[in-house]
């Protein structure tokens, strides 16, 4: 472990802050974008076809991509910060 020491508390608040807002992100594109705001976004041309159309085949699957790594990264942050990070 190295420079801060390691509160387990503070941690896992960072940690559950990390996952519930990826979490919310996740199902905003996935559920709200691509199927409840679909007729919104039905006029809006992207593509050849239609923002709702667009994000319910890749616009979540490349939310969901961008998601992990930005998990992964913000995690590796989160561990250095509390000094439980790999060497």
């Amino acid at each position: 472990m190295s420079g801060h020491s390691y509160d387990a508390e503070n941690y896992w608040k960072a940690n559950l802050r990390l996952i519930f807002g990826s979490l919310i992100i996740w199902a905003l594109v996935s559920y709200g974008f691509a199927i409840l705001l679909r007729p919104m976004l039905a006029g809006i041309p992207v593509g050849g076809t239609d923002l709702g159309f667009w994000f319910a085949q890749q616009g979540s699957i490349l939310v969901f991509m961008v998601l992990i790594f930005f998990y992964a990264w913000r995690m590796n942050k989160i561990d250095e910060k509390f000094g439980v990070h790999e060497e």
